[in-house]
């Protein structure tokens, strides 16, 4: 609504309130005598800012719906390479392990036959160090690629940790294993298990010093594995668990990250303390894996 009104005392191009009307006065070109008042009643006001509102609000939310659907286009697009880059190395790599089991199957063979024979015995023994290293790095990589099924079946730790110390100590002559413990049943993956307890012990020896030991203890009031060696200790302890970190020149630095995976997967709790020239200690929390 609009009326013509007296110019004099009135502000103009302000909006002002009186009974529920909204209004306000605006000049009228060649007239300093009048203004033009437009009026407009609160409710319909409300209502046309709420309008205002609504449709603001849907473009708001259609641009940004737009800008999401480009991005992640754009995304899909630019990281295409990529996926397909990594699942070629994914499948070389997997027929590289596949691979891998005809030669090996063969020196062992062939070591087996040196053993027979008259010959250097630590050489032979270094050889078959060798390839049972190599066979350790890719069954570790075959697990990093293919994970495990965590289907859960009894298991003595016992029973299994003697089973891998006598097999390390024969990898192993100059380091002295220790293990103290009874009967102790356990609900997890014996696959996942080996790995957890062969890469701990792997690394408790490759990086140990001449004549040095590897402690295993089974707790089973405080339901704990503890494993101590005396190597060489680890520089940077909150960085051993990621993937493809390592501090020596050996290995590919994702035993200790696999350890991790199959512990978080397991539910069993993984510490560790080292001091570097001192010896480091694995402390391996059971509770949610003991046999009820």
């Amino acid at each position: 609504m609009f009326d013509f009104v007296d110019l004099e005392h009135k502000k103009l191009y302000r909006m002002i309130e009186e009974q529920g009307e909204l209004f306000a006065h605006f000049s009228i070109p060649k007239n300093d005598k009048y203004a033009l008042k437009l009026s407009l009643e609160r409710d319909k006001y409300q209502k046309y800012l709420e309008d205002i509102k609504i449709v603001v609000l849907k473009q708001y939310l259609l641009a940004l719906l737009t800008l999401a659907t480009l991005s992640l286009l754009f995304s899909l697009y630019a990281l295409h390479p990529l996926r397909n880059a990594l699942r070629l190395t994914e499948e070389f790599s997997r027929d590289i392990l596949h691979d891998l089991g005809t030669p090996l199957a063969a020196l062992r063979l062939n070591v087996t036959l040196l053993h027979a024979m008259p010959g250097d015995e630590k050489k032979i023994k270094r050889v078959s160090q060798s390839i049972d290293t190599i066979a350790s790095l890719g069954d570790n990589l075959r697990s990093y690629l293919e994970g495990h099924a965590y289907q859960k079946e009894e298991i003595d730790l016992f029973e299994l940790l003697k089973e891998r110390v006598a097999l390390f100590e024969k990898l192993y002559p100059n380091i002295t294993f220790s293990l103290n413990g009874v009967m102790f049943l356990i609900e997890a993956n014996y696959d996942a298990m080996i790995r957890v307890i062969d890469n701990i012990l792997s690394n408790a020896a490759k990086y140990n010093k001449i004549n040095g030991f590897v402690k295993i203890d089974i707790n089973t009031k405080n339901k704990t594995l503890r494993i101590e060696d005396s190597g060489k200790g680890i520089k940077n302890p909150k960085m051993v668990f990621e993937r493809f970190y390592k501090e020596q020149e050996r290995g590919m630095g994702i035993g200790l990250h696999i350890v991790k995976k199959f512990c978080d997967a397991l539910k069993i709790g993984i510490e560790l303390e080292s001091e570097i020239s001192k010896g480091t200690v694995f402390m391996l929390h059971l509770n949610n894996v003991v046999r009820r």
